[in-house]
This record gives structure tokens, sequence and C-alpha cells, in this order.
């Protein structure tokens, strides 16, 4: 059965105006990917983050990242118990379904690096000794722009990670004279329901995989990618992750619209979303101006869509 709609209406009661973003966020979900929200503070990152953790019944857990979270603090630590005369492990924060790294840019590039495992792969290993994380497992980061106080840019590696680089941005003043009304009779994260449950998420997870896409289509997404790797304007394209994470995405795209085949044009909706993060620009690009959504839409054009 499909929710969406109810998941993101529920949603909605504890962000207004912002419709079109948490769609993309469903969509990163079902897709199995991790979301990366980069915006001012208190525009609703992590609200977003904890209404999808009630409507989806999730597993919840945060860590404020500062210079002086250590990498122990995510992975979690082995201590030594005296009765047994063995290690035991004890968890760390990431050991959940939903984990926000709230402003992980101001956290140092070691901290930062002990999320990389467990978001490829979907487990964390301490004193040699791996453990699975539990299924559904997304991470929703938040960052604050490059140049805010204290902040540093995340590694290439951590950024390529993530299936999608989204901004909530300021809502409009009607968005935000109701998010004011809503608030005068209590928090609206009160109101949330759960709407799945924790398999019910994996099985629409598992649905939205096995969406059927021709292999024309599957052509068309490698060749958009490599396009990135050749164009001009970029330094550096779209790695083969990107290629994937534009796969799974464009399927999920396909679910949310209740078709179990992918069109061209879901592709096409979710391309520059799915890469504009993954690639870098040359320095006579940033010199002129330009931007990696006006290269990306520039991708667009020049590669031909199939006609499927």
């Amino acid at each position: 059965m499909n929710y969406v709609n109810g998941i993101l209406n529920e949603v909605k009661k504890a962000v207004s105006g912002k419709d079109q973003v948490l769609a993309w966020i469903l969509t990163t979900i079902l897709a199995k990917g991790h979301v990366l929200l980069e915006d001012m503070p208190g525009v609703g990152k992590t609200t977003a983050a904890l209404a999808f953790s009630k409507a989806l019944g999730l597993d919840y857990g945060r860590v404020q990242f500062t210079p002086d979270v250590l990498p122990s603090d995510i992975t979690g630590y082995s201590v030594y118990q005296k009765e047994t005369g063995k290690m035991h492990y004890q968890p760390g924060a990431v050991l959940c379904n939903l984990f926000l790294a709230d402003e992980l840019n101001r956290a140092t590039s070691r901290t930062q690096s002990a999320l990389l495992e467990a978001m490829e792969e979907g487990q964390v290993t301490v004193d040699g000794i791996s453990h699975k994380l539990p299924e559904p497992f997304i991470v929703f980061a938040t960052q604050n722009p490059t140049g805010a106080s204290g902040t540093q840019l995340l590694p290439d590696s951590q950024m390529d990670r993530f299936s999608m680089r989204l901004s909530i941005g300021y809502p409009s003043p009607k968005a935000e004279y109701e998010m004011v009304a809503n608030r005068l009779s209590g928090n609206p994260l009160d109101t949330v329901r759960r709407i799945v449950t924790c398999d019910q998420l994996v099985a629409m997870q598992n649905d939205a995989a096995r969406v059927f896409i021709k292999d024309e289509l599957i052509t068309y997404i490698v060749s958009l990618v490599g396009a990135t790797r050749t164009h001009q304007s970029l330094s550096r394209g779209g790695s083969p992750r990107a290629t994937l994470a534009l796969t799974s995405l464009s399927k999920a795209v396909a679910y949310i619209y209740g078709r179990d085949y992918v069109i061209p044009k879901d592709v096409t909706m979710v391309f520059e979303r799915a890469i504009a993060h993954r690639v870098l620009l040359t320095p006579e690009a940033e010199a002129k101006g330009i931007t990696a959504g006006a290269v990306l839409q520039d991708v667009l054009k020049s590669v031909p869509a199939p006609k499927v």
C-alpha cells in the first residue's frame, strides 16, 4: 500500500509552506538514501527531521555536532567489564533508524568521517568488530552555509554519500503566518501521527526498488552523469555512486506517482538535486558566476532523452 499522501500530510502539520521540499525528502527516504539540508538557522530543518521520524514511526537519534564531539560519541565504544573479563560494546548515537546530524559542518573532519561507514554500509566498526545498524537507517544532516561562524566544508567523500542536498528557505508571509497561528495552541509536532511502522516503510522502500526501468533509461542516466565528467565548466563530474543514486531516486519518483515503471521525466525531475552537490566548477566558471545548477540544466539539454 502507498502511504505517501498520508505521510506528507502529517509532516505538513509541523512544516508549513514547504510541500515540494518535503516531497523530495520522502523521495530520498524511499530510495534508501540520506538527506543533506543546507540552510540558514531557524528555517525548520530539525523540525522536518522530527516530523518525519514521528510520521514514519522511526527510532530517532540526534547529535549536535560541535568541535568537541568525538567519533566514539557517534559510533559507540568498548568498555571492559570486570565481571565477565570481556569488552562490552556501548552503542553510539548512530544506532537508530533516523539519525539527525545537526550542524554537521561544525565538527572536526575526524568526527565527520565517523559517519562514512554507517552511511555507505549500514554498520559501524569499533575495535575491529562490526555492528549492524537497524533497518531502515536514514541520515538527516543539517549544515549552515559555508562561511557562517565556526563552519568548514564537508569532505568530498561525505558529500557524495548524500543522495540529495536540499534547501528549505525562508517561508512565504502566508506560510509564516500559519506557522505562528499553529503554535498559539501548542507545538504542532505533538499532533503529528504515525502513519507507518518501520516494517511498512522497509516494504515501501523495497517496492520502490522493484520499480521497472528500461535499458534505454539506464543508458540515459549513464550518459547524463558521463556528460558532467566532460563538461567544460566542471573540473569534476558525477561519480559512479551518483549514477546509482540517480537511478534509485528516479525509481522512487515513479513510486510516489503511483507507477511501477520509470519514465524520462522521473530522471530529469531529480537530476539536478541528485548531482549538483557532487560536481565541482572550474575556477573560470566560478569567476563568470556560473552555477552548478545552470551547468546541469545545460547537460539535460545536450543529452537527448529516449522516447519511452
